[in-house]
């Protein structure tokens, strides 16, 4: 009895270090949070924050994670380095630059949104998103969600960034992390952030990085996930490793 437990541990253990490994291959294939590829450190101090919150709004308009990146650094590189710092450039200067990051189609939009939550910053949160992050969950969603043009997509690319930046801030796991965590079956349906912190942890990753990996597995697959065989032989990860 003693020796069958004994390989029944032996097993569950090699299972963790498997599912731990592969884990850490999603964000090393994949790559982790948007925010550290930028050069952001949101957990240093707010303007840290401030400079993640322009990026958001940034990758939340219909362009690719590639343009609303080279968008970021051109403006950057301008000074412009918030959201405030756009709503202090002219319509025409923040056009010029997005053109030059690649938004020749969403240009004008994304230049007059950058102004519109500028204006509403300035109004009620003291020209900065980051004001708003230590209001009660539901009363931050509503705040964030309030913005000009940040609907549910930029609010959770943003807060789950920032999770555990501030005591209270722990949305819940983004759903197509779930998804992509069932499918190469790393997480059990229902684990939430619980399973994703304790796989994390086992993986030696940081949870945001490992949760972004698998935002980016979701999103690579579309709807083509149900074609692919999942687990380690999901094919984008074969791929890419």
């Amino acid at each position: 009895m003693t020796s069958e437990r004994s390989r029944a541990s032996q097993r569950a253990g090699r299972h963790r270090t498997g599912l731990a490994s592969l884990a850490a291959r999603v964000v090393e294939s994949l790559g982790g949070r948007y925010s550290v590829e930028l050069g952001i450190d949101v957990d240093a101090n707010e303007d840290e924050i401030e400079r993640w919150a322009l990026a958001a709004t940034l990758f939340g308009a219909r362009i690719s994670a590639t343009i609303a990146e080279r968008a970021f650094a051109i403006l950057e590189q301008a000074g412009v380095r918030s959201i405030a710092d756009a709503g202090r450039r002219d319509v025409g200067t923040l056009i010029e630059l997005l053109d030059a990051g690649g938004y020749a189609r969403y240009d004008l939009r994304t230049a007059e949104r950058l102004h519109a939550i500028a204006r509403a910053l300035e109004t009620d949160r003291r020209g900065r998103v980051s004001s708003v992050l230590d209001l009660p969950t539901d009363q931050l969603k509503s705040a964030l969600d309030a913005l000009p043009g940040w609907g549910p997509v930029t609010v959770g690319l943003f807060l789950r960034e920032l999770r555990g930046v501030r005591p209270g801030l722990n949305p819940p796991l983004d759903r197509r992390a779930a998804q992509a965590g069932e499918h190469l079956g790393l997480l059990a349906r229902g684990a939430g952030v619980v399973g994703l912190r304790e796989l994390a942890a086992a993986a030696q990753i940081d949870a945001r990085d490992l949760e972004a990996g698998l935002v980016r597995l979701s999103l690579a697959h579309g709807r083509r996930i149900r074609d692919c065989p999942g687990g380690r032989n999901c094919t984008l990860i074969i791929l890419t490793s």
